[in-house]
């Protein structure tokens, strides 16, 4: 007798949805201990580099958030591009990109903006929007679509920067779309390259 095969949960984008995970854990911590999980941890600043929590912070910033809202806006974003473009540049790119970024971000805030903290899943959401939008690269030519989803991120990134006030990280949001950007053109050249030398794609 032919067994009835039951939906079954796939887990589909290890990197993304691990990430999203701590990132929930990691707030939900932060309600329970009243903020001061992610003032310790998760949120980075100019700090004695003799303090081991200096290293943890630099990393570890992508994962706090201020709020549920600023968690969820973020969270959104990222289970919406994050699993295409694991699935096509797999998961192990997928840790080196959210890791890249949260050392670039964080050692550009320790550097230039001493006097105030980072926190927050933005940078490496907008790097994955600009990933995503680089995937249809071919030799010797950019996509469009690529040019046109830079333009309009990046470039209201950088007009909200000098127009509006407020707590909101604009450089953050540009330097995690330029990660993007630029490891996503090196890993489909990286990808041509290997195909044209016979190699799996």
């Amino acid at each position: 007798m032919e067994q009835k095969k039951g939906i079954r949960l796939h887990w589909n984008a290890p990197a993304v949805l691990t990430f999203t995970l701590i990132c929930v854990i990691v707030m939900a911590l932060d309600e329970l201990f009243a903020g001061k999980v992610t003032q310790l941890f998760f949120s980075v600043r100019r700090s004695s580099l003799l303090d081991p929590l200096t290293y943890v912070r630099l990393f570890g910033h992508v994962l706090g958030h201020a709020d549920w809202n600023h968690l969820l806006g973020n969270m959104m974003t990222l289970l919406i591009v994050g699993p295409l473009a694991e699935e096509k540049y797999g998961t192990s790119n997928m840790w080196f990109l959210m890791l890249t970024t949260a050392l670039v971000t964080g050692l550009i805030q320790m550097i230039f903006f001493p006097g105030a903290s980072l926190l927050g899943a933005s940078g490496v959401v907008f790097a994955l929007i600009l990933l995503a939008s680089i995937t249809s690269v071919r030799q010797g030519s950019i996509p469009i679509t690529f040019i046109l989803v830079a333009a309009l991120y990046i470039g209201e990134q950088v007009y909200s920067m000098f127009t509006t006030q407020g707590n909101i990280s604009y450089m953050a949001h540009i330097v995690g779309g330029l990660i993007g950007a630029g490891l996503g053109y090196l890993m489909n050249r990286w990808r041509m390259i290997r195909w044209k030398k016979g190699g799996v794609a």
